[in-house]
């Protein structure tokens, strides 16, 4: 049977890439495969395990496998169960356990139909430490290939003695933010208009990354990496670099088989939207069923080594570079009935009217306006996304967050 050999490509892409938009090609022939997206590293954090089934087409919602027994076992045979932490999710405690590198580490899944699966033994090997993060100004083709973007691109400096031969390296950015026109009245009526109780004006946005940054090094030599690029970020097109921003990169190890498995999704992200632009083939995963070799499984048990270091870049460092930087797009409009002039009944519109007229445009209503006398005179009004920053972002700091 070859049917699934696409459909595998597909599914795999669709679950770790959300940046692809998917082709769902017609499947006579669907199966529901086990999807397997775990991690473990030597980080101090909860390591995860994601359980779920292939969905038939993009408007169905995956299944997420619940009930399940996941266990992680190392060379010494020692076992650590994984908690569900929410459906299909399953995670190690980080004051419990930690990976070691040098060590070895196996998947275990049973699920509640009493299906047993288990990965290959897998080697966390060390990775070396990132030496420097730097970024200089750059430019980068944009999306649909008809302009060039200004930015920053970011590099990294590492040298290492040759312990490890293939990397990974993602990266996750946060950015602090303030919204133009934050809105700081709440409209009732004409004579209740009351400020609000908390202004969403300055939040952090957080993204990560989503793309494959994979290389090889020549075997038993040292990997020395020298302004190696990392990311790019667009300096008028975003506004993350507006006032501070940080971004944290992670180098990994890798092991030769996860090495195939990412170059391998590699080549079928930069393949385009369709996925038979290129002979179809099967994508290696690491994991099988106990009982029957010849079930597919989708996904990989990885395991890396992880080194990070984090940048930060202000707004003032973007100016030096002379680089154009971000405008919001906001209407901001005010209005009042003395703005309709009108010589017939009714008359012209209400404060009322006027309110509603604007809230069911998609406009938000900000702040009152009044006259030198006190009276109200005119209502403000704009888009959400210039008046509350909650809507593209959080108003909790991150904890390691320094200003």
């Amino acid at each position: 049977m070859k049917w699934w050999k696409p459909f595998c490509i597909l599914l795999i892409t669709g679950i770790f890439f959300t940046c692809i938009d998917p082709y769902y090609p017609e499947l006579n022939n669907f199966q529901s495969l086990l999807v397997v997206d775990a991690l473990l590293t030597d980080e101090n954090i909860s390591n995860y395990v994601r359980l779920s089934r292939t969905i038939r087409n993009s408007d169905e919602v995956p299944e997420r496998i619940t009930g399940a027994e996941v266990m992680i076992m190392d060379d010494q045979q020692n076992t650590v169960h994984l908690t569900e932490t929410s459906s299909g999710t399953y995670k190690t405690d980080s004051l419990s356990f930690r990976g070691e590198t040098g060590r070895t580490y196996r998947l275990l899944i049973t699920t509640a139909e009493g299906e047993e699966y288990e990965s290959e033994p897998c080697v966390m090997y060390p990775v070396q430490d990132i030496d420097n993060i730097y970024f200089e100004k750059g430019e980068e083709l944009s999306d649909e290939g008809d302009r060039m973007n200004q930015g920053i691109r970011f590099f990294i400096d590492s040298e290492g003695q040759g312990e490890c031969d293939y990397f990974r390296w993602t990266f996750e950015e946060w950015w602090k933010f303030s919204v133009p026109d934050p809105k700081m009245f709440d409209y009732f009526n004409d004579s209740t208009i009351l400020e609000v109780e908390h202004i969403n004006q300055t939040c952090w946005g957080n993204i990560k990354s989503d793309n494959i940054l994979i290389q090889s090094a020549q075997s038993g030599t040292p990997a020395i990496f020298e302004k190696k690029p990392v990311l790019f970020v667009e300096s008028d097109m975003t506004d993350r670099l507006l006032i501070r921003y940080c971004v944290e990169i992670k180098q990994l190890s890798l092991s030769p088989g996860e090495y195939e498995f990412w170059d391998q999704m590699k080549q079928i992200n930069e393949s385009g939207g369709d996925i038979f632009d290129k002979q179809p083939f099967q994508i290696f995963s690491n994991i099988h069923n106990i009982n029957d070799r010849d079930e597919q499984v989708l996904g990989f048990f990885q395991v890396s080594g992880v080194k990070k270091l984090k940048k930060y870049v202000n707004l003032n460092e973007i100016l030096e570079l002379d680089l154009p930087v971000y405008r919001y797009n906001c209407s901001r409009i005010t209005k009042g009935p003395s703005d309709y002039i009108t010589q017939t009944p009714p008359g012209p519109p209400t404060f009322d009217e006027i309110y509603s007229m604007y809230i069911n445009s998609d406009y938000v209503f900000i702040a009152p306006v009044y006259n030198i006398t006190g009276d109200l005179e005119r209502l403000v009004f704009t888009k959400s996304g210039c008046s509350d920053c909650t809507l593209n972002g959080s108003l909790k700091k991150p904890d390691f967050w320094t200003d």
